[in-house]
């Protein structure tokens, strides 16, 4: 059942816990920023999510709360949660009413808060983050449109890795189901892996190849009697990891839609030009921006690494939903050649050469919007570092989603609780100036 929030206008004196409304700077940005974000809507949409009868859950304000702050300002489940026991500006945006002692929630809360409401309600979320920048959207008519990649928590996969891997996995499902393997090769598996040691040396690389060959026979032999011994029902139980055992063991080199890892099996191999990061593993993300003033307006995740040009399909029908109106232009780069128009919306590419055919107006139009442009890579780079989508820790194509959508929430919040901060410091500034005497020293 929906818990609900408690009421932060009118609270009633408690001689044992101080009123946080009682010490607090209500001017703080943070507390602005909590008092602009509509949060009766995000209890009506999230009532859905929840039964009608049992114990009261959470409420929504706090559950979703943490997560916006979790991602604000780039802290796991387990050190937001401290952080909120801490800090009091925290439990006002959360909707506390008096200050708290004990943490609000578990950690794992939020992981089953984010399995409830999934990437509807994560949307949801960031519809909220676009209603704190609604005018500017609505005067827009054009979006600069990026793809990235959004790195799993995996390790750097090599072949001879997901080998051992698979080994440890099998004797581990015949450990659990109580199978006695004819062999278990555990002697000769530690002389194999000494053998790897330093295999791009010259002198030492025929005998890695050979430890190689051997570590991928000891686990196509143990693959097969693990699925010999096991009962149907146990088989179809284990599918979910014995599948994937099967196709790391099948797949050679050139082999497409290769397995990275075995418990991310969805990673994909993707090439972005970067020389000191040739290849990233993880999932294709495409971010939209408003050029000047940076507000995230769509954040899509992609299976797989399709072309750039594909996912322009997917994402001009969303953003015509969110700029009904006013979208004429996305500007992209040159890895989006193809169409030069979706569903009347102009896609903008920058062209090696200057088109004389057309007027010197049009050229200095879209000269203006290519280096416009640029203004999304950093927006991407602070994206990554300072909301957590550097390295994706949640789980599966989901996580994924989530994971993506919330960061650019985050980003969107951030920059109205700068923009709130700027405002402050605006008006602090003309009263000093007004009220103390003219003094290079004390002017601001």
């Amino acid at each position: 059942m929906l818990g609900k929030s408690p009421n932060q206008s009118i609270p009633q004196t408690d001689i044992f816990r101080p009123v946080l409304s009682s010490f607090i700077d209500t001017k703080d940005p943070l507390v602005v920023l909590a008092q602009k974000i509509n949060w009766a809507a995000l209890e009506s949409d999230f009532a859905k999510f929840y039964a009608d009868k049992g114990a009261p859950s959470k409420p929504v304000r706090l559950m979703a709360g943490l997560l916006i702050l979790k991602q604000m300002f780039n802290r796991s489940d387990e050190t937001i949660v401290v952080d909120w026991k801490h800090n009091p500006y925290y439990q006002y945006f959360t909707g506390g009413v008096y200050f708290e002692w004990n943490l609000p929630c578990d950690p794992s809360d939020l992981v089953h808060f984010r399995n409830r409401i999934k990437e509807e309600g994560i949307l949801k979320i960031f519809a909220q983050s676009l209603q704190l920048h609604k005018q500017k959207i609505e005067q827009a008519e054009e979006v600069i449109t990026d793809t990235t990649v959004q790195e799993k928590n995996i390790t750097f996969p090599t072949d001879t890795k997901l080998r051992l891997k698979c080994i440890k996995t099998i004797k581990q499902i015949a450990h659990k189901q109580e199978i006695k393997l004819k062999q278990t090769f555990d002697k000769e598996l530690k002389t194999l892996k000494v053998a790897l040691r330093f295999s791009h040396h010259p002198k030492r690389r025929k005998q890695a190849s050979q430890a190689q060959r051997r570590i991928k026979t000891i686990a196509g032999i143990l693959s097969r009697e693990i699925n010999r011994k096991l009962q149907d029902i146990d088989k179809e139980a284990h599918r979910h990891i014995l599948q994937p055992i099967e196709k790391v063991l099948s797949q050679t080199r050139h082999s497409k839609d290769k397995i990275y890892s075995l418990h991310e099996p969805d990673v994909a191999c993707i090439a972005k030009g970067k020389s000191h990061k040739p290849y990233e593993f993880g999932s294709k993300i495409s971010f939209s921006t408003l050029p000047k003033s940076n507000v995230i307006v769509d954040v899509s995740h992609f299976e797989g690494n399709p072309h750039d040009s594909k996912t322009l399909e997917s994402i001009i029908p969303k953003l015509k939903s969110i700029m009904p109106n006013t979208l004429k232009f996305n500007i992209v780069d040159r890895g989006y050649r193809g169409k030069k128009t979706i569903e009347g919306i102009q896609i903008v590419i920058p062209s090696p050469k200057e088109d004389s055919s057309k007027s010197i107006e049009y050229q200095n139009i879209k000269s203006r919007q290519c280096r416009s442009r640029a203004a999304i890579e950093p927006v991407i780079g602070h994206v990554k570092s300072d909301h957590r989508m550097l390295r994706n820790f949640l789980k599966g194509v989901k996580g994924n989603k989530i994971n993506a959508i919330l960061a650019g929430a985050a980003f969107n919040f951030k920059k109205a609780l700068n923009e709130i901060k700027a405002f402050v410091f605006f008006y602090l500034k003309l009263w000093l100036n007004s009220t103390v005497p003219k003094n290079k020293y004390l002017s601001i």
